[in-house]
């Protein structure tokens, strides 16, 4: 599959299927037993489409009145990878199903974009041809 069909596959509408937004909420009830708790929101964009590797990410949003900063984002990617609320395998079921040859997949470390954002680099290997 070339790299503009795989990119084509991940509009807007395909990443909020992978991890819709309410999932922010559910999160953070489910951390700390309180959605008001959350310091951010947790959307995924296509970050870029290269040969061989499709950059996703988790950016995680500030919510008014709270500090990102200050909300260990740091250790949120071993969390991430494990945390049945975010599915990293069901996602990646969900890729290979629209079409895309998955090998394998990586978190990569948080990245701080600006203080009002965050992001956790989704990386996912594909099959070349």
């Amino acid at each position: 599959m070339d790299q503009n069909a795989i990119k084509n596959i991940f509009t807007r509408e395909f990443c909020d299927t992978l991890l819709p937004p309410h999932t922010s909420d559910r999160f953070f009830e489910a951390l700390y037993g309180d959605v008001s708790e959350g310091a951010y929101d947790i959307r995924l964009n296509c970050d870029s489409v290269r040969p061989g590797t499709v950059e996703l990410g988790f950016h995680l949003s500030q919510r008014p009145g709270k500090c990102l900063v200050c909300s260990l984002t740091y250790g949120l990617p071993n969390v991430f990878a494990r945390h049945p609320l975010i599915d990293i395998q069901g996602m990646i079921q969900k890729i290979k199903e629209a079409g895309v040859p998955v090998k394998d997949w990586r978190l990569g470390q948080t990245c701080e974009k600006k203080r009002s954002l965050h992001v956790i680099p989704f990386y996912i290997d594909t099959v070349t041809s």
